[in-house]
């Protein structure tokens, strides 16, 4: 009988919804179960299988000298590293810290701040290893996941769109809030995977999946100025959970001021 490949999930700097959407996928794992042996897994037992581990899915962003070491080691053990959700490909909403002072942050915040190591910075996982593939999202889709898993199995690549959300608000009949509402809304360069959520319910897009393919940031910010949105809103609504994304970062630091 074939060994069944070893997964391992690992977290970093992170709120562990993406960890929790795995746990998610009950049922569906059970259809994977012969060929698949979650090995190491804290966020669901306490039972570890030492390594090297044939896929590792990674969630979070690097924001101490430690991270920096340890993912090194996971690195080391993975033969296949998925980095999953914001926090992992982009920093995450902690990247805001990038914009600012961590020591002005640290003096503020703790009573003793030279107790505390940190880097300067909070940066995604291919900032500092090697890695095989991104899945997007704040938290990531449980379909998209799974797409990942089978098609790691199958030894095939992940077919995870890269359209926009705009795409998925047509295919879901959605009344563009920016035409119908003047609403500001990230849908035009934003990745979908999130089933088009907000504009459903009459909100402009968050930007949780991070920046589309090749994303026309300049347009969206002039129509944005058309709609008199002022720069700090502009700049604001790049600046969330993929606030490290280099498209959205660029975005809003184009925009000008703090």
């Amino acid at each position: 009988m074939a060994r069944r490949s070893r997964l391992a999930v690992w977290k970093f700097a992170s709120c562990d919804g993406c960890q929790l959407s795995l746990l998610d996928c009950e049922d569906e794992l059970l259809a994977v179960a012969d060929a698949l042996d979650i090995a190491n897994f804290r966020e669901a037992s306490s039972a570890v299988v030492d390594g090297p581990y044939d896929l590792s899915l990674v969630e979070g962003s690097i924001t101490t000298p430690e991270d920096a070491a340890r993912i090194r080691e996971v690195r080391a053990q993975s033969r296949t590293l998925v980095t999953i959700g914001a926090c992992a490909t982009a920093g995450g909403i902690q990247a805001l810290r990038n914009f600012g002072s961590v020591e002005e942050f640290q003096r503020v915040v703790y009573a003793r701040p030279d107790f505390i190591a940190t880097l300067a910075t909070s940066t995604a996982i291919r900032d500092h290893v090697p890695v095989d593939f991104e899945l997007r999202g704040c938290p990531i889709s449980k379909a998209q996941l799974l797409e990942v898993v089978s098609a790691f199995l199958t030894k095939r690549a992940p077919n995870v769109p890269t359209e926009s959300v705009c795409v998925e608000c047509k295919r879901r009949g959605n009344v563009c809030v920016v035409v119908a509402r003047g609403t500001p809304c990230l849908g035009p360069v934003t990745q979908t995977g999130c089933g088009a959520l907000c504009p459903a319910y009459h909100r402009g897009c968050y930007g949780c999946f991070g920046p589309m393919d090749s994303p026309n940031t300049d347009s969206l910010i002039r129509n944005m100025g058309y709609l008199k949105v002022p720069p700090e809103e502009i700049r604001r609504v790049f600046r969330t959970y993929n606030a490290g994304a280099p498209a959205f970062r660029a975005a809003g630091d184009s925009v000008g001021g703090g």
